[in-house]
C-alpha cells in the first residue's frame, strides 16, 4: 500500500524511483541516516524534529514526513458527524435502521457542503448554517447567537431567532 501511496503522490517515474530509494534508506538505516547521531535520536527526538535535523540530503522523503507530520489531527469531523446523527436519530425516531440514519447523516453532510456553492451561503437565515466551516476559523465578529449552538429540541427560541436576524 505504500508503494501505491507513493505512486499517486509522485506519478513522474524518476521522481517515483527516487523517494522509493530514499525510504529504503531510512528503512534500512543506510547511506544519509546511518551515522550514529541520526538512528539515536529516532528514540529521543519528536519525528517532525528529527525529519527537520536529520532529513536535509534526501530530495522528496522530508518534505513528505514534513507536509503529513504537520497536519493538525482533530477529531471535529467525527464530532460533527456525530451531531448531525444525534438530530436525525432520536428518541422520537428510534424505528430507523442503522443504514437509512447513515444514509440520512451522509445526504445531511453533502448538502451542508453544496450550500457552500450557493450565492446566499453568506447572507440570510442560511448565514447560521455552517458558522466555522471545517476550517478552524476563530469566531471573531460573529455575533453571540450567530456562534450558538442551536439544536430542533427548541424550535420555538430557534424560530424566534430566526425572525429577529431576517
Amino acid at each position: 500500500m505504500r508503494n501505491k501511496c507513493l505512486q499517486k503522490l509522485f506519478p513522474d517515474p524518476n521522481d517515483h524511483k527516487t523517494v522509493k530509494k530514499e525510504f529504503a534508506d531510512f528503512a534500512l538505516m543506510m547511506n544519509d541516516f546511518q551515522n550514529a547521531d541520526s538512528i539515536e535520536d529516532r528514540d529521543d527526538f519528536e519525528p517532525k524534529q528529527w525529519w527537520g535535523t536529520h532529513g536535509g540530503s534526501t530530495k522528496f522523503l522530508k518534505s513528505l514526513a514534513l507536509k503529513l507530520l504537520g497536519q493538525p489531527s482533530s477529531s471535529s469531523c467525527c464530532e460533527r458527524n456525530w451531531s448531525s446523527y444525534s438530530f436525525i436519530h432520536s428518541s422520537e425516531r428510534n424505528k430507523l435502521t442503522p443504514e437509512r440514519a447513515e444514509d440520512l447523516v451522509f445526504a445531511h453532510n453533502n448538502l451542508r457542503l453544496l450550500s457552500r456553492q450557493s450565492e446566499t451561503y453568506h447572507v440570510g437565515p442560511s448565514r447560521m448554517w455552517d458558522v466555522g466551516g471545517d476550517g478552524v476559523e476563530s469566531f471573531t465578529g460573529v455575533g453571540m447567537l450567530e456562534g450558538a449552538n442551536l439544536t430542533l429540541d427548541e424550535p420555538e427560541l430557534e424560530a424566534e431567532i430566526m425572525d429577529a436576524l431576517t
